[in-house]
């Protein structure tokens, strides 16, 4: 009996095809995942797929939501502070798992049960900790697609000097040196440290330190807002800034 054999004596249902959509997308990527494909993998007509998808968005969506059922719960009889760290490294974690997840989540463009569901209690977390909803909004302006486990980075593949490894070492040299004196500043930085290709989400520079760097600058600086009662409209009225937001108002 051939695997399509067994596929096929197995009854299909959501899950099923949500859960091998996710196992095609990891071995081969998003782009070549198509319902022919997936069908043939499941052992059945694509017409079969209908029953339980509507089509190619409906099955992204789906799996999102198999996303997000492996990231982990918010962690009971936790601060605020740890609870959010927790629940976003293991968001990062899931991501780093399925390679292809962050486009699929980027391209959503519907609030779907299972992401509202999920942002719902990201909030809470906030909530639970005493923050008003007014920095709460704020918070999760500011802390973006990290709540997913990625975030957009200014130092990608096109910010270094890219040089083919066929070109002549003193060809390399020289475009260094270009690079230098138009873009100096540049240079110093995305050239400043080794990055650990294997901890990357998509491209770039974003790697676990500075992940966790940036997390935790933003959750000091929440912190800080909170302890002294800040609030959007004293930030206005104190012309926008964070620093002077949450002091007396004269």
């Amino acid at each position: 009996m051939t695997p399509a054999d067994t596929a096929s004596r197995t009854p299909l249902n959501r899950q099923r095809v949500l859960r091998t959509a996710v196992e095609l997308a990891d071995q081969s990527g998003l782009e070549s995942l198509s319902m022919r494909r997936l069908a043939d993998e499941l052992g059945v007509v694509p017409m079969a797929l209908y029953k339980h998808v509507a089509g190619k968005e409906e099955l992204l969506d789906g799996m999102v939501a198999c996303l997000i059922e492996e990231i982990g719960p918010a962690v009971r009889d936790a601060d605020w502070k740890r609870a959010v760290r927790l629940r976003v490294l293991s968001a990062r974690q899931t991501l780093q798992r399925h390679r292809w997840a962050r486009q699929a989540i980027e391209s959503r463009t519907n609030k779907t049960p299972a992401v509202l569901g999920y942002m719902d209690s990201f909030i809470g977390m906030f909530l639970a900790g005493g923050f008003s909803a007014d920095l709460t909004h704020h918070a999760m302006h500011a802390i973006g697609g990290r709540m997913w486990g990625f975030t957009q980075e200014l130092f990608d593949d096109a910010a270094a000097p890219q040089t083919p490894d066929a070109v002549p070492p003193e060809v390399r040299t020289a475009m260094l040196q270009q690079m230098a004196a138009m873009y100096p500043n540049v240079l110093a930085i995305a050239t400043l440290g080794a990055h650990d290709d294997d901890s990357v989400v998509g491209h770039g520079c974003d790697d676990q330190f500075e992940f966790e760097f940036a997390l935790d600058l933003l959750l000091d600086g929440f912190e800080r807002l909170h302890q002294r009662g800040w609030t959007s409209r004293q930030a206005k009225l104190s012309g926008g800034s964070v620093e002077n937001a949450g002091r007396p108002i004269a």
